[in-house]
């Protein structure tokens, strides 16, 4: 937002405007919040019906409940219970005491890169620099690398490695913890680390180190969840079944609503079963309740996961293109419409480009018309679920044209 300047006015379906008038593709959708996209028809009547009657409170309204059973019906496996929340950190955290009251033990482990929040709770998973200066740390908690093949620490290739980076983990279990892991948390694709895709297979050995060690696996959907990946849940794609699942972003279609789903024998464990062991002030609220439901109904009437696979899929296939054409696109991956491409200093190599350089790509495409994250080497392209396919591509040839009038200044 510092970077950009821009005081947004109003937007409809993909495209914003500004206090000025101009006009813009949205491939940001506020990292993946406006999954409707902007005054959705649906959206706007559900929000301006339920403000007029209530909008907060602690008791049961009609749409929480209907969101409740409309939830159940699309979870994955037996995950069928929800509990509400306002931020992504805050169901995290709940997650957190959840596999705490459930297993009885207190350690955690994350992954680097990965990240979960920025409250004190969720810190010490967050894999990344953003923590320095932060400290102390919670205890208990403990980092291992992620499945990112192509910077793979143990420098090995999948699928020849086995899986080194989840045996490595099996060893850091053995020889730094107490043996007392609570839950393994991970991204079933890593978001801020620039849409990061593990290979197949690789939730589906965490799922089994879990149960070997008598862990819960809590799946951060956050980003991924409600059809972002093509599937309703990232985690689909590995046919895995976690023991909880965080949901947040795209859930509430912009407004603040996240939360936990998991099954019966999990969720109702103590003492976060207790009376107000598992609330929140704003979770859940009217408001928020019919602003969830009216999404989730709206993904589904619309078709948008089945919309995000096949749009996600074309944009791809054009974006894949730039690395022959420009010789600092080192890497384009994703699924769905979560799509990241790897700016890199050298072609062949795998050191990110400096930030001087993708700032210009930033400031180009945005004085093009385009919004993307784009000013970190790791651009992240998570545009609303409505997008079509015309959309897409005009967005696409936006960036096309900055990167050609930015390569010549790039010294790589």
């Amino acid at each position: 937002a510092t970077l950009s300047r821009l005081t947004i006015e109003k937007g409809d379906g993909c495209i914003l405007q500004d206090v000025d008038g101009n006009r813009y593709i949205d491939f940001f959708a506020g990292v993946g919040v406006a999954s409707l996209g902007y005054n959705h028809p649906a959206y706007v009547k559900t929000m301006q019906e339920q403000v007029a009657n209530v909008h907060v409170g602690s008791f049961t309204s009609r749409y929480r409940a209907e969101l409740s059973h409309l939830l159940s019906t699309v979870a994955v496996g037996d995950l069928r219970r929800t509990q509400y929340y306002s931020s992504g950190a805050e169901a995290v955290e709940a997650a957190l005491r959840l596999a705490k009251s459930c297993t009885g033990k207190t350690e955690f482990i994350g992954f680097w890169e990965g990240f979960h929040g920025k409250t004190l709770g969720v810190l010490g998973l967050l894999g990344d620099s953003f923590k320095h200066g932060l400290g102390p740390l919670p205890d208990g908690t403990y980092s291992t690398p992620y499945a990112n093949c192509r910077h793979c620490p143990f420098n090995q290739t999948f699928p020849e490695c086995d899986f080194d980076c989840v045996n490595f983990l099996r060893k850091k279990i053995r020889y730094e913890t107490l043996n007392n892991i609570a839950a393994i948390v991970v991204e079933p694709i890593q978001g801020t680390a620039g849409n990061v895709i593990p290979p197949p297979g690789y939730l589906r050995q965490l799922r089994m180190l879990a149960d070997e060690i008598g862990a819960l696996l809590i799946a951060d959907e956050m980003i991924t969840g409600f059809g972002r990946t093509g599937k309703m849940f990232a985690c689909e794609h590995d046919n895995v079944v976690p023991d909880v699942i965080t949901i947040g972003k795209g859930f509430g279609g912009g407004f603040p609503m996240t939360g936990l789903m998991s099954r019966d024998e999990v969720i109702n464990s103590k003492p976060f079963a207790n009376p107000s062991g598992s609330s929140s002030s704003y979770g859940g609220n009217p408001l928020a309740s019919a602003a969830a439901y009216i999404t989730v109904r709206t993904i589904l009437d619309e078709g948008l996961v089945e919309n995000s696979a096949r749009v996600g899929a074309l944009m791809l296939e054009r974006l894949e293109t730039f690395k022959e054409k420009f010789p600092f696109v080192g890497d384009v991956r994703g699924k769905g419409l979560m799509i990241g491409m790897e700016l890199v200093q050298n072609p062949g190599k795998k050191e990110r480009l400096d930030k001087k350089y993708t700032k210009m790509l930033f400031q180009e495409c945005l004085g093009s018309g385009l919004i993307v994250m784009g000013y970190n080497p790791d651009i992240r392209i998570n545009p609303p679920l409505v997008i079509t396919e015309e959309i897409a591509l005009e967005g696409i040839e936006i960036m096309e044209k900055a990167f050609a009038r930015v390569a010549d200044r790039i010294n790589i």
